[in-house]
């Protein structure tokens, strides 16, 4: 038999909104290439492996071109997949071990919640890549193990970037998150991400980026629980709370299909799946 795989559009209530995500379900060791190939070929922004493990699974996230450490959007597709096709019972939480540290997912209604790690960034300077590929102005940039955080001065300016993904290209991080308070009282602050250097332009919605956003909002309108819109084309909406080093993001999701890999495609085992025992490459 092959694995059983899905797409799932995360962070939103209704098909082909949010961000797309592959899952495969898989139930044997493979290869970090095969991962990678998948990933590929599903092209999406991440595709999520999921290999049941005592405790839960062992999560691991590829975009089309690298592996990478943290993944909101696609942890957020594999928990509703895995209730979905009944590998969890919908009242049991789905717990998961990753590049970083465990995690884990239960429903909240007709939300999912995703404990995850805040990353938290600090003041920065701004790389000329940085600021020539967004051309805008700013009030602030910090960085975290991850991403640049640029902070622009209205909605406006977020909603209407045109950025040169060739510059962004240069700058030596995963990715830049561009936010700026809200113009609406339905949302504390906008955002919008890019990650040219990894493969993905304009990413619709993302979860991991919600871990810098969350505390840095937080500090800054003296609030622990937060509304965001991510402004994609695409969009999609998520909650935050803050709690100490965490950060609890909140979304809804849908699947697109399902299915079932070919066994043809199946390539060499892998010796070990595990993550604590895998160096990434840093995205």
């Amino acid at each position: 038999m092959g694995f059983r795989i899905a797409q799932v559009d995360a962070f939103t209530d209704k098909a082909f909104a949010g961000n797309p995500a592959g899952v495969c379900i898989l139930t044997e060791r493979v290869s970090d290439s095969w991962m990678q190939n998948m990933a590929k070929e599903m092209n999406l922004a991440e595709t999520a492996f999921l290999l049941k493990e005592s405790g839960g699974y062992n999560l691991r996230w590829f975009t089309p071109t690298i592996e990478v450490e943290l993944c909101g959007h696609a942890t957020l597709a594999a928990a509703h997949t895995l209730w979905e096709l009944g590998y969890l019972p919908e009242n049991e939480s789905a717990h998961f071990s990753s590049l970083s540290g465990p995690l884990h997912a239960h429903r909240s209604g007709a939300w999912i919640e995703l404990d995850f790690p805040a990353e938290r960034e600090s003041e920065s300077t701004c790389p000329d890549a940085l600021a020539k590929g967004l051309g805008t102005q700013f009030t602030y940039v910090g960085k975290n193990r991850f991403d640049y955080l640029v902070v622009v001065e209205s909605e406006q300016l977020v909603r209407g970037l045109t950025p040169n993904m060739a510059m962004l290209r240069q700058v030596p991080e995963r990715g830049v998150i561009v936010t700026a308070a809200s113009d609406s009282d339905e949302f504390d602050f906008v955002s919008r991400f890019f990650a040219p250097s990894v493969g993905i332009d304009e990413d619709p919605v993302t979860g991991s980026a919600h871990c810098c956003l969350a505390p840095y909002w937080a500090n800054l309108l003296g609030k622990s629980e937060l509304v965001a819109y991510q402004a994609s084309e695409r969009g999609g909406i998520v909650r935050m709370r803050l709690e100490n080093d965490r950060v609890i993001l909140a979304g809804k999701a849908v699947t697109i299909f399902t299915g079932e890999t070919s066994p043809g495609a199946h390539g060499a085992k892998s010796i070990d799946i595990k993550a604590e025992s895998k160096t990434p490459s840093h995205a």
